[in-house]
């Protein structure tokens, strides 16, 4: 439990009540926030954690809101949105030091003019740095701890930077506990200008081409199964373009859900559902949640498994 006059002597940025989410997630789905809180800077950012994580007072982070699907009841307690107070990208010697909250577009786009190379198939991928890393975000056989040196984070109060291999990536995960990621630095190869606009510029039009970037979605929403993918499963269950409500499993790729205006969060857990429980019944292979269900009950995931 959060009192407001505490907040507004640690915090300078922004204090929102009843704050509805659908505005912070890229579904737009999800009810509100008793508080949502956005730190002015990275001053502010760290002096708010570190009060938070020194009173054991529980919080909800979210970036650009991908990945995430929010209930219709919203969430009880506290988010902290820390993209417009670390969004800040930098070079640092040889690497590149980006803040948790700098969209991943950004990031590429700079490692681009700097003419480095190893991030182009980030390009286009919706979400922020600090997101990415906390699911090892990819896209096309590359992920972004490839060329990751260490994660800042906060962590009881302190800021620590985790060496790579001290984190223990593994596919689309992070295993960073409670911890919560400041920034992170990497190292990129020396490439040709000319030779990586035109790398992203393609890799953008290969996802503008397969994915349904123009329409609200979460992003994918299984993780592929070993030597298999969760979009070809579902497609071949025959599952595309069914629709719960004003949500819809793409027409265009079986591993997103779109949202038609209006969908509610109950709709898209409908379709999880179904889609998991007839990949299931087809093929017995089971799929597993890439995105993250935020404001539900605690067997969500249960109910979407069974």
């Amino acid at each position: 439990m959060i009192h407001l006059q505490d907040i507004q002597r640690v915090l300078r940025g922004r204090i929102a009540i009843n704050e509805p989410m659908n505005r912070y997630t890229s579904i737009r789905i999800g009810g509100p926030a008793d508080f949502l809180l956005e730190p002015a800077d990275r001053e502010d950012a760290v002096r708010l954690l570190s009060h938070f994580q020194e009173n054991g007072t529980p919080f909800t982070m979210i970036g650009k809101g991908s990945n995430m699907l929010i209930s219709d009841e919203g969430i009880r307690g506290t988010v902290v949105h820390l993209e417009p107070g670390l969004n800040s990208v930098a070079m640092d010697g040889d690497l590149v030091n980006a803040g948790a909250g700098i969209p991943m577009a950004r990031f590429v786009d700079f490692c681009v003019q700097q003419g480095l190379s190893g991030v182009e198939m980030l390009a286009g991928i919706p979400g922020t740095i600090g997101g990415g890393v906390w699911m090892n975000a990819g896209a096309y056989g590359g992920e972004i701890s490839t060329y990751l040196v260490d994660v800042e984070v906060m962590r009881s109060g302190a800021i620590i930077r985790i060496p790579k291999d001290q984190v223990g990536f593994t596919y689309r995960h992070a295993p960073l506990g409670e911890a919560v990621v400041l920034g992170a630095r990497f190292r990129l190869p020396a490439g040709d200008k000319a030779e990586l606009m035109r790398a992203r510029r393609e890799l953008l039009i290969r996802r503008n081409r397969a994915q349904p970037v123009n329409m609200p979605n979460s992003g994918s929403m299984f993780k592929n199964p070993p030597a298999n993918h969760a979009a070809r499963l579902i497609e071949e269950a025959g599952l595309k373009g069914t629709k719960r409500g004003n949500a819809e499993i793409s027409t265009l790729h079986a591993n997103f859900i779109v949202n038609h205006g209006g969908a509610k969060a109950r709709d898209v857990v409908e379709l999880l559902e179904l889609a998991h429980a007839t990949v299931l019944r087809r093929t017995g292979t089971r799929l597993e949640l890439e995105i993250k269900l935020v404001g539900f009950g605690e067997n969500i995931y249960e109910e979407i498994y069974a």
